[in-house]
């Protein structure tokens, strides 16, 4: 276990060239940033995850509530035992063989169905009250962290130059306020990391965790090779865009129309600005150039730019859904109508009332009460529970 540590730490890898780890440990004049301190943002993640909880319980609920927040769900779809079956054993979006299957066999006619499957959907997704409560916790933790990422880098001498960031590297001294906003930084991103798996479930899960894994990544790496300067730059430079949509998302919820614009515009010029402007410009250019300058090339530095560029890739890909979403709503005369939020946070929305399945509806009159408990057939399902009589693969 000794020699797989010694290994893993290796100077050579973690470190500018002729600098040691016992360069950096503290001493009664000067304290460095050290592996160790890292431990301290599990516990403090979990903490930070209770605090959620009660903080979206007893604060943000009320809150909602009193804003006429929705609190009930979508309308529920009427029990069928046989499209309950399809439903939960085979597919969530039949395609038009079964659903004329599924006409004949029950007598419905080709619509009804579809508007059954839309509204057993939409069972599934959470309501507005949970997704206002959600955002609450989001904006009121990211404002908070960006105030004090804020007053902290205003007294720094790198927020306005940024080569200050690499003066004296690596002996550059952790003062309390950077080590209290890296750990808090760390321990907030770590409780998003596995709370992701209960929270609502979004369409850019995939990438949201990606942004996660990445940005743990970064933290972990900036603070062990003390890029502590740099790292809060970019802190700060993320949390300034996440607070606007947040609000933007809360005034959505409370069915604020015109000040959901507002926040989103907002929301759009920063992010623009940020991701694409300051942080390639101003970030990577300081680690690409300004860096090497002062301590060269070494193997974790390389890393730190992987990193810093999966980030820009990211960045890119919402930067083009929002301003893709935005051209289109424009060029279509429907801008007044669009909800500007499903461009970068397309979460889990209520589908439409008007049925979106684009297959033609059959001439067949809606029973009763008779199909209704999926009853009627022989055999009761009539073969449309296997994948083998579709074309669409459970």
């Amino acid at each position: 276990m000794a020699g797989i540590l010694a290994w893993f730490w290796n100077e050579r890898f973690w470190l500018p060239h002729n600098v040691t780890w016992a360069d950096l440990k503290n001493t009664e004049e000067a304290t460095f940033p050290q592996v160790e301190d890292l431990y301290l943002a599990f516990p403090l993640a979990f903490c930070i995850f209770m605090i959620r909880m009660v903080f979206e319980r007893f604060i943000a609920k009320p809150c909602a509530l009193g804003l006429k927040v929705q609190a009930s769900g979508p309308q529920k779809a009427q029990p069928n035992a046989i499209l309950e079956k399809v439903f939960t054993a085979i597919t969530k979006h039949p395609d038009e063989k079964r659903l004329e299957g599924l006409s004949k066999q029950l007598d419905w006619d080709v619509r009804s169905i579809q508007r059954w499957f839309r509204q057993r959907r939409n069972q599934e997704k959470p309501s507005t009250l949970r997704r206002f409560c959600e955002s609450s916790w989001r904006f009121t933790f990211h404002l908070y962290i960006f105030t004090y990422g804020s007053r902290l880098l205003k007294k720094s001498p790198w927020l306005w130059n940024t080569r200050s960031c690499w003066t004296g590297y690596p002996y550059q001294p952790l003062i309390p306020e950077i080590h209290y906003y890296y750990i808090v930084e760390l321990s907030y991103y770590w409780s998003l990391m596995f709370s992701q798996f209960i929270d609502i479930k979004r369409k850019d899960f995939s990438i949201m965790f990606t942004h996660h894994i990445v940005t743990v990544l970064l933290l972990t790496l900036s603070y062990t090779v003390n890029f502590t300067r740099v790292g809060c730059l970019t802190l700060c430079l993320h949390d300034a865009s996440d607070v606007v949509l947040e609000a933007a998302k809360m005034a959505n919820y409370c069915k604020y129309q015109r000040l959901c614009d507002f926040f989103f515009l907002k929301f759009a010029i920063i992010f623009i600005i940020t991701r694409l402007g300051l942080y390639p410009f101003w970030i990577l250019n300081t680690v690409f150039f300004e860096l090497p300058e002062v301590a060269g090339g070494f193997p974790a530095l390389t890393i730190f730019v992987v990193l810093l560029l999966t980030l820009q890739v990211l960045h890119c890909l919402w930067s083009y859904l929002i301003i893709k979403a935005a051209y289109k709503a424009v060029s279509k005369g429907k801008a007044g109508k669009w909800n500007p939020l499903h461009a970068r946070d397309d979460r889990s929305d209520i589908e439409s009332s008007s049925d979106e399945e684009s297959s033609p509806a059959l001439s067949k009159n809606s029973h009763s009460s008779a199909a209704t408990n999926g009853t009627s057939g022989a055999n009761g399902t009539n073969g449309y529970l296997t994948s083998t009589n579709s074309a669409e693969e459970p």
